[in-house]
């Protein structure tokens, strides 16, 4: 029998905050009644705050699966094309979900070490004369290798290309951690989930829309039932759903919500810049490698580092929670076995980063890594001079 907590310090589910869990221990209500109207109209209220954004912003019963689900037969046609760039395990598997709706995916090569890179969207827009692409979808944040896109270079070639194509975003590992502007940025459709940076468990997922999005729905045909955001509008626009809500996750993220506007947006995107580079120190500290290659895009949410040799990532993982109950990110698919990653993002501070840290570096000692000993250390260090300023 094991003392103490579970460290789960993988980059979702995150922790779920206590004041979240309490909130969310409560009886269920009627869903068709004036107390659950001013539940629904609170949240779909608060989360446009989040997304920046004062457009429509709906709520599915679901993972993150679902928005993107939802961000693609709400805008396409069977038939359309979609650009898409690959930046990890989530840009493949959307672009896999493109194929599979029967619209047609051209999907730019990456090299699950870099973001998406702006000026090739745009080249290839600018061939697309006929305008045959109907949208561009990037992850911002890939949850697979820890690299962040500018989006907001995107959204600048796609301008400068005069291509009228939907910008698409997956913000799923990064809204509520990593600076979002959708509106600013000029996103079309954000696409985000309850798990992480929102501190909720698993079940709601989001879509953010454009008014351009929306037309694009509402012109569109009607190969979509429980995805339509035109089923969502109405009932929405009274604080009620289409169907059976999930009652007991929105109480959670009606607290979630008031837990960020307390610390203030800007405040949670320094404090989860801290902690990511104070978790970069301790891996250079360890003489590892970030799996993310350019620094202006290394993630706040979560790092992937990189294993020595031949020596195996899962097997350090093993040894990290059978040692210390603590639980790391895998590698997926082109990276599996090849790096580990560690979560910072969500309901997190100092103290619980460097239980974290701790367990890793024990973990690369027992498992007789190449590496060297003090990298945790190094982030305790950084930390303890660089306490967070908050405004």
């Amino acid at each position: 029998m094991r003392s103490g907590r579970h460290f789960l310090q993988i980059p979702g589910p995150t922790n779920t905050p206590e004041r979240v869990q309490r909130a969310m221990h409560r009886a269920v209500i009627d869903h068709r009644g004036p107390g659950f109207a001013e539940l629904g109209a609170g949240v779909l209220e608060g989360l446009k705050a989040v997304f920046r954004t004062e457009h429509r912003v709906v709520i599915y019963p679901a993972s993150g699966t679902g928005a993107w689900e939802a961000a693609l037969v709400n805008t396409l046609a069977p038939g359309d094309r979609v650009l898409m760039y690959e930046t990890g395990q989530f840009a493949t598997l959307w672009k896999n979900m493109a194929a599979k709706l029967g619209f047609d995916p051209v999907f730019m090569q990456g090299d699950w070490r870099s973001g998406a890179n702006a000026e090739a969207i745009g080249a290839q827009l600018r061939t697309d004369k006929t305008h045959a692409i109907k949208a561009v979808c990037v992850v911002h944040n890939d949850t697979a290798t820890g690299v962040t896109s500018d989006i907001a270079a995107v959204r600048r070639a796609m301008d400068e290309a005069g291509h009228p194509a939907l910008l698409l975003v997956d913000t799923i590992s990064s809204l509520g951690s990593i600076d979002f502007r959708m509106d600013e940025w000029g996103v079309d459709v954000t696409v985000a989930g309850s798990q992480k940076g929102l501190m909720l468990p698993p079940g709601l997922s989001f879509n953010a829309i454009s008014p351009k999005a929306m037309a694009a729905a509402e012109a569109g045909g009607d190969r979509r039932s429980y995805w339509d955001w035109r089923d969502m509008a109405g009932p929405n626009d009274k604080g009620f759903f289409p169907y059976t809500p999930a009652t007991t996750l929105l109480y959670g993220l009606r607290e979630a919500l008031d837990m960020l506007a307390e610390e203030g947006l800007e405040n949670v995107f320094a404090r989860h810049a801290r902690h990511a580079e104070a978790t970069r120190r301790a891996v250079a500290g360890w003489e590892l490698e970030v799996l993310c290659r350019n620094p202006a895009e290394y993630s706040n949410s979560l790092t992937a580092v990189m294993m020595p040799g031949e020596k195996g990532a899962d097997a350090l993982r093993r040894i990290v929670l059978d040692g210390f109950d603590m639980s790391l990110g895998t590698g997926l698919n082109k990276v599996a076995d090849k790096v580990f990653r560690i979560g910072h993002l969500g309901d997190f501070n100092d103290l619980m980063l460097m239980g974290t840290l701790s367990g890793v570096e024990m973990g690369l000692r027992r498992a007789d890594v190449a590496y060297k000993s003090g990298g945790a250390q190094v982030a305790m260090d950084y930390l303890a001079d660089n306490p967070l300023q908050e405004t």
